[in-house]
């Protein structure tokens, strides 16, 4: 296999990539070129902030080919094309043959929630201090338990499902890979109702309540009826808003309501937005997300 390596400028790298895929690249990645220096640039979005640039300013595009011979051939009529100027050739070199599988697998570890409840990868053995784990893979669409919103969430569950008040009859809005209703269940939820407006999930919540042994009841949106005892919705702070009026009116009496996807900064507008049916309070904080509940 032979690594093709290119210096681009930010206006061109999405063309340039897709050119190069065309011209037989297995993969194409791009990195920032100014990694290291103080001239590094983040590109992180969050949720109601302005969008970042699609790329780096300067840009390294790392394309693979089967063989030299491909490579070399690519970048002849790439450096021939009129949006290959302002770029730059670093090389084609060789890439030592790897289990590029294991080398992935080995980058991620359990994730600890509490000091005995972690998420656990397929390939990982639980850690010993584990009374308590969810099996789920890194990587996969949905959540997978490494995000603020989900962990916050996680420990909610565990540390309510471990007091004397029982989680009860539960409602998992907004579902995504089913790991809060999996844990919900896990930890002691008489029945567990999980729903997403994306079928997608449902299946994914489906196959992973299944890898977790656990009964779950999943389907779109309309499978949830009546009144819930503790109603979870980790999802963003706009749709949470929209969706007050649902979520409060599932809420039995005396129930709680968990919610989640939401940045400190928006935490006013939640209050404000749930305010004609609970009050809202901050459960939890972490990384710039909180966690709200009433």
């Amino acid at each position: 296999m032979y690594e093709l390596s290119l210096l681009s400028p930010e206006a061109v790298v999405d063309i340039m990539g897709d050119a190069v895929m065309e011209l037989g690249a297995l993969s194409v990645s791009v990195e920032d070129a100014d990694a290291g220096t103080d001239a590094e640039q983040a590109l992180f979005g969050e949720p109601g902030m302005p969008t970042p640039p699609a790329a780096w300013e300067h840009s390294r595009i790392v394309a693979l080919f089967h063989d030299e011979a491909s490579a070399r051939e690519a970048l002849s009529i790439l450096a021939l094309q009129d949006f290959f100027e302002g770029s730059h050739v670093v090389g084609v070199s060789p890439v030592a043959d790897q289990d590029w599988v294991r080398i992935t697998q080995s980058q991620f570890e359990p994730v600890p929630v509490t000091a005995d409840f972690y998420i656990v990868p397929t390939w990982c053995e639980p850690p010993t201090a584990a009374k308590q784990i969810i099996r789920l893979d890194p990587g996969l669409a949905f959540g997978t338990g490494t995000h603020p919103t989900t962990r916050m969430c996680l420990k909610w569950i565990a540390t309510q499902g471990s007091s004397d008040r029982e989680l009860g009859r539960t409602l998992d809005y907004g579902c995504g890979s089913g790991i809060l209703a999996i844990a919900a269940k896990k930890y002691g939820a008489s029945s567990v109702d999980a729903v997403d407006i994306d079928p997608a999930a449902v299946t994914a919540s489906q196959a992973n309540a299944i890898a977790n042994q656990t009964e779950l009841q999943l389907g779109l949106p309309d499978l949830a009826i009546g009144s819930y005892d503790t109603v979870l919705a980790n999802i963003l702070a706009s749709p949470l808003k929209v969706l007050a009026p649902l979520l409060c009116g599932h809420v039995a009496a005396g129930g709680r309501l968990v919610l989640a996807g939401i940045l400190e900064r928006q935490t006013d507008e939640l209050k404000v937005a749930y305010a004609p049916y609970l009050q809202l309070q901050v459960l939890d904080t972490m990384d710039g997300w909180v966690l709200m509940g009433a």
